[in-house]
């Protein structure tokens, strides 16, 4: 009997400690994981996810400006990161001060890397792509562009203006953009913006960010290449929170999409 109770006490143990895993960080504990493979990422504010878990795709990525600061790139693409995008240019006379380096760094670390612009509503889409143009290198390999339209709180432009001309603007700088690299640029928007506007009949791939729920249920319908799914993310080899992303497809379906949409 007392070998029994021995036993008995070691299976109550085993068990305790199994009831005591916890998720992987970021995972809000709703049950909604399924399989695949999940990078060594976190999230220092996670919350459930009820309809469909952004670790149930298979390929992770970052986009970052200045303030991340220094950047262990080898660390960050052993933690699972496949792409990087990264903020270059603003309005039409400001650029990141990190870009360049953070563009050569992560070439460097062999991850593949393409270069955001943060629109601005008192210049010309014309104006933008030009300045886009004057900063960012055309170099073979790297990733499409990506135009980031958003409501901004500037002090120095606070106008709105309408869904007409923020498209025909925002077409114009997706077309000068589009010639010069070989490769359309992605659309990059938030949920807001995106209903304000009636971005759906915008002719681009779209970068959505929804850090509440699955695309399919914010943007209803709309197709989309990436999902920025928060904002409060963690990953080795960066220090403080970072914006985390998916890709829609399969690891295979991340290969025949970088084939054909790698600047050549």
């Amino acid at each position: 009997m007392r070998h029994l109770g021995k036993v008995l006490l070691g299976l109550m143990l085993v068990l305790a400690v199994a009831c005591s895993r916890t998720p992987p960080q970021g995972g809000g504990g709703g049950g909604r994981y399924v399989a695949g493979t999940v990078p060594q990422l976190g999230d220092s504010q996670p919350h459930e996810w009820r309809n469909g878990h952004p670790y149930n795709h298979a390929v992770h990525g970052i986009d970052i400006s200045r303030w991340q600061g220094e950047i262990d790139w080898a660390r960050v693409r052993h933690a699972g990161i496949s792409f990087a995008f990264i903020k270059a240019t603003e309005g039409g006379d400001h650029n990141d001060p990190n870009f360049q380096r953070y563009w050569r760094e992560a070439a460097a670390a062999r991850i593949p890397r393409g270069a955001y612009h943060y629109y601005y509503f008192c210049r010309t889409g014309r104006e933008q792509a030009e300045w886009f143009i004057r900063n960012v290198p055309r170099e073979v390999g790297s990733l499409p562009p990506v135009l980031d339209l958003e409501w901004t709180h500037s002090k120095t432009c606070p106008r709105r203006p309408s869904s007409a001309e923020i498209k025909r603007e925002a077409s114009n700088f997706l077309d000068i953009v589009g010639r010069h690299y070989g490769q359309r640029p992605i659309i990059y928007t938030t949920v807001d913006f995106y209903r304000d506007n009636n971005l759906g009949d915008m002719r681009a791939e779209f970068w959505l960010r929804s850090v509440a729920d699955h695309p399919r249920m914010t943007y209803p319908g709309q197709r989309w290449a990436f999902w920025q799914y928060t904002g409060t993310g963690t990953v080795p080899g960066i220090k403080g929170d970072v914006d985390l992303n998916a890709f829609a497809g399969s690891s295979a379906d991340w290969k025949r999409w970088l084939s054909t949409r790698l600047t050549r």
